[in-house]
């Protein structure tokens, strides 16, 4: 990238911050940057188009990549570690896996039926695989080494760090 292309300040800093911050949405910037809503459209538009920042459709969210730092397989992973619940059903399987949908739901908290939902999105991103073994079925990640270097990747965005520190805290009680 040439020094030209980033020339703008304000251009120059939603691009940092997408850099710093991978998978973060449009509202995300605008809560993070103090930029009218149209200035972050344009320069995200703009970065685009120079290929610098790529965008990831994740369900209702549009989420925004760096295209030197990401190829479409780590966005998938990235886009699920940003949902709370799929993020942590990712860090029971990394620690502990293979583990089953109520093995799961008991660890969350959650109802066996939404583990399950979350579950069959991790599977459609091709983040977990599942393994009939009698009765039981149990998910692993489908690549722990590199969902592990991803989620290290994620939890350096301060706001996902304080939320899971959160609720590392409220598990621990």
């Amino acid at each position: 990238m040439s020094e030209g292309e980033l020339e703008l300040e304000s251009r120059r800093a939603i691009y940092q911050h997408v850099v710093a911050n991978p998978g973060i949405h449009f509202r995300g910037l605008l809560d993070a940057l103090d930029y009218a809503q149209g200035t972050v459209q344009y320069h995200l538009r703009w970065l685009e188009d120079h290929d610098l920042v790529r965008e990831s459709e994740d369900g209702k969210f549009t989420r925004y990549y760096s295209t030197e730092s990401f190829d479409e397989a780590d966005e998938a992973i990235m886009n699920a570690l940003r949902r709370e619940y799929a993020r942590r059903i990712v860090a029971h399987l990394a620690m502990d896996g293979p583990l089953s949908t109520a093995e799961l739901s008991e660890r969350l908290g959650k109802s066996p039926s939404t583990v399950s939902w979350h579950l069959s999105k991790l599977a459609d991103a091709d983040l977990v695989t599942k393994e009939r073994q009698g009765r039981r079925v149990a998910y692993e990640l489908t690549d722990p080494d590199r969902v592990r270097y991803l989620y290290t990747v994620h939890r350096r965005s301060f706001t996902d760090r304080v939320v899971d520190r959160l609720f590392d805290l409220w598990d621990s009680y």
